[in-house]
Parts: C-alpha cells; sequence; structure tokens
C-alpha cells in the first residue's frame, strides 16, 4: 500500500496548476445519462473517483473516449472525455459499484428521468457522517416518483413520467440539489426546489443543464424553478476551477511560509476563505488568472476562529486543512463544524504530530504550538489526508502518511505539484 513520505522544513515556491474540480465534474459525468447526444466535458481531473465513475457510467451504456492534453488548455493535468448515452443499456446500479462512492447515487435522477425507472443501491462513501439519501427520495417522491427500498436497494419508478412539483429540502444538500435538478428538467410541467444549495459545483451544472437546452431560472438563489423540456441535447462544458486544491494549497503556503501562484483559481469561489487567510497574516494577491499568496518567514500565524456552513460560509471541505494551519498559530482558535457529525477524525492525526486539539462536540479548540514534530500517521478520510500532509511540511523531520488512497480520491498529483515548489515529499509504493 502506497504511503507518502515528507520531510518538513522548506518553504513553497512557484506555480501550481489548479485542476478541474472534482466536486463539479462528477455531478457533470452523471448528467450525460440525461442525453443520447454527445457531451464533451473538459477539465477533467485524474483522481480515483472520477475513473470509478467511468466505470459506473459504461456500466449503463455509457461510451466515452478520452483526450490526452492539449496545449490551449488551461492545466497540464487536465483532460478532454467526449461522452455518448445513446442508449441506457440497464437501470440497474449495483452494490459492488455504487458501495465505493457516494455520487454514484446519482444516477437515480437521470435513470428516473430519461427511462422512467431506476434500481440502485444505497450508497457508500466517505465515513465522516451519516448523510442520508432521505432528502434524495422525498424529492423524488414530489417529482410522482414510487419509492421501495428492499433488500439494499431503492426501486424509483415514474411510469408516466416525472411530474412537475415542489420540495423544500429540509437542511442545504449539495447532492440532493444535484439529484432533483437532473430530474426535473424533463418532468412534465414546472418544478419549484427550495432551500437549495449554491455552491459553485451546483452552478456549474445548472450552467451546463442550460446549455444542454434545460429551462432552469434562479442560479445562485436558495430557489430554482424548472420548466421541464421533453429533451435534452449534447454540448460542450467547462468544469471549474478546484476551490478545495486552491483552498489546500493556500494553506499549505500559510503553514510552510514561501511565495506560490495558485494558476486557474477563482476567488469569487473562496471568498470567505481567503479572508479568513489574510487575518492570518497570509498575503494575498488577486490576478487575472488566479491567486497569488506568501508568507515571509517573520510574518506568525494569527489564531482565526471559522465556523463551517454552506456556500458562501466556509466550506467544510477546508476545515481539517485550516485546522492543520492553525496547530502553528500564535494562541488558540476555535473550530466550529456545522455540516457533518462525523468530521474531526483528523484530531488525534494531529496530535501524533504535536498539535495541542481540545474536543467539544462540535468545536475544536486548537492550542497553536511552535513546533510539530514528524510521525507515522494515518489518513482516515479525503480532506483528513491532505491536512497530515500539510501540517508534515511545516514539521521538523520526517512524517509518514498511511493509506494515501484517500488523497488520490480527490488530489490530481499533489506530492508532484508540491515538489515542484520545493517540498521535500515523495511517493513510496509498497
Amino acid at each position: 500500500m502506497d504511503s507518502i513520505h515528507i520531510i518538513g522544513g522548506n518553504p513553497l515556491n512557484g506555480v501550481i496548476s489548479i485542476s478541474g474540480a472534482k466536486n463539479a465534474a462528477l455531478p457533470l459525468m452523471v448528467a450525460t445519462l440525461l442525453t443520447e447526444e454527445a457531451l464533451t466535458l473538459n477539465n477533467i481531473p485524474h483522481l480515483v473517483d472520477v475513473e470509478l465513475l467511468l466505470r459506473i457510467l459504461n456500466h449503463h451504456g455509457v461510451g466515452y473516449a478520452v483526450e490526452g492534453r492539449k496545449s490551449h488548455q488551461e492545466s497540464q493535468y487536465s483532460r478532454t472525455i467526449h461522452f455518448t448515452a445513446k442508449k441506457i443499456t440497464t437501470i440497474h446500479a449495483p452494490y459492488e459499484l455504487v458501495t465505493k462512492m457516494r455520487a454514484s447515487f446519482w444516477v437515480i435522477g437521470p435513470l428516473l428521468a430519461r427511462c422512467r425507472e431506476a434500481y440502485v443501491s444505497l450508497p457508500g462513501g466517505c465515513a465522516i457522517g451519516t448523510r442520508p439519501v432521505d432528502f434524495i427520495l422525498e424529492g423524488l417522491k414530489s417529482l410522482g416518483a414510487q419509492i421501495v427500498i428492499e433488500q439494499g436497494y431503492v426501486h424509483a419508478k415514474a411510469p408516466e413520467g416525472l411530474q412537475g412539483g415542489r420540495y423544500r429540502f429540509p437542511k442545504v444538500t449539495v447532492g440532493g440539489t444535484h439529484v432533483l435538478l437532473m430530474a426535473a428538467v424533463m418532468a412534465k410541467g414546472t418544478t419549484i426546489l427550495d432551500n437549495v444549495a449554491c455552491e459553485p459545483e451546483v452552478i456549474n451544472l445548472i450552467q451546463a443543464l442550460k446549455t444542454m437546452g434545460a429551462r432552469i431560472s434562479g442560479e445562485g438563489t436558495q430557489t430554482l424553478t424548472i420548466h421541464g423540456v421533453e429533451k435534452l441535447h449534447g454540448a460542450k462544458i467547462q468544469v471549474i476551477a478546484d476551490r478545495i486544491e486552491a483552498g489546500t494549497y493556500a494553506m499549505a503556503v500559510a503553514m510552510s511560509g514561501g511565495e506560490v501562484f495558485l494558476k486557474n483559481a477563482n476567488p469569487h469561489h473562496l471568498t470567505e476563505v481567503l479572508e479568513c487567510l489574510k487575518k492570518t497574516g497570509l498575503e494575498i494577491e488577486i490576478k487575472p488568472d488566479g491567486i497569488t499568496v506568501r508568507r515571509s518567514p517573520e510574518q506568525k500565524i494569527i489564531p482565526v476562529d471559522i465556523k463551517t456552513g454552506p456556500f458562501p460560509a466556509f466550506p467544510t471541505d477546508l476545515q481539517a486543512q485550516f485546522m492543520a494551519l492553525m496547530t502553528r498559530a500564535q494562541g488558540n482558535a476555535h473550530i466550529t463544524e456545522t455540516i457533518f457529525e462525523n468530521r474531526f477524525m483528523h484530531v488525534q492525526e494531529l496530535i501524533r504530530l504535536g498539535a495541542q486539539i481540545t474536543l467539544n462536540g462540535q468545536t475544536a479548540l486548537v492550542h497553536g504550538t511552535e513546533y510539530l514534530q514528524g510521525a507515522q500517521v494515518m489518513a482516515t478520510d479525503l480532506r483528513a489526508s491532505v491536512s497530515l500532509v500539510i501540517a508534515a511540511l511545516a514539521a521538523q523531520g520526517k512524517t509518514i502518511v498511511s493509506r494515501v488512497y484517500h488523497l488520490d480520491r480527490g488530489f490530481e498529483r499533489l506530492e508532484e505539484k508540491l515538489a515542484q515548489c520545493g517540498a521535500n515529499i515523495q511517493r513510496v509504493t509498497g
């Protein structure tokens, strides 16, 4: 099993190209099930989750062709993939595929919309919280779907096709918004979705669906109105840059020092994060094609309290990384998690590096310490994994991070990008 070995102490200097966002690419890939025409997605990152979803879509009859890097593309790692779902060959999404990645459950929306039936295994995914599918199922029922759960599978039917309806999410959910959007675009009549997610990845999907012929209004607000259309057509779609990757590398610079240009990073997707990082003492310069972040060795890290929440609040997917940064702050910081109830699993591993953290329910009190010490640590989930990496970059001595397959789910060539900026980091196989 692969591990990542890091010897801390080197500042980061150089350029990091921000990849396409995994959290935007996955729903866009699922949307290929909605049309029999070709859909081209640009700026798709090379990640384990993407490869797994390619297998799942292929299982349903989606053909695809992958292009390599082209000279005109912004990211040196991006890919273009052409999808064609001319005929859906099966409505059955089996346990052995769906349980490996929660986002694969989202196929239930397009399958219901196009085939009027879906038989999908209940999902798996990161062990960071329950993330129930109840909201999705209740939302589909509001569109006229008949839902039966049997032997670990959801059997959904709409014999006459989905019908427009109104549904208010009890809690903001990105995945639920994705699924209900894709289900509603071809429903008969008008659908109104209230209390929807407003994340940039949701906007990316809405704009893509509109390019494919969907009639949606209200993007960027908490109420979406969808007027159903008979069919969608093909299109060419650009996947947005990964704001979580950009924020992660910004925090790595804040922790290790140096100056890095985050090429392609969109500051409008990181407003709250950048404000918090400025308060820690990180210098931030917005440029037309990215963001420059810098911290001199003399600049101490100032403690800042954060509270996660739905966009535009501080994203839960950057909470672990910010906690790592706060372990080196000159004082105490409170970090409150409001999205997932089990997203502090990285705390014990950070403590192994010398961090001083006290938990009280959904709030962590981080006592800044002058030094972290390298140690053997274990990744527990995707974002927790990378928090250990950026902590190790600033620690004294050697850190070995095991179970890094979590990292490969969401960070494209992490060690390569960091090494190009001066980090002493390498992947060891076996």
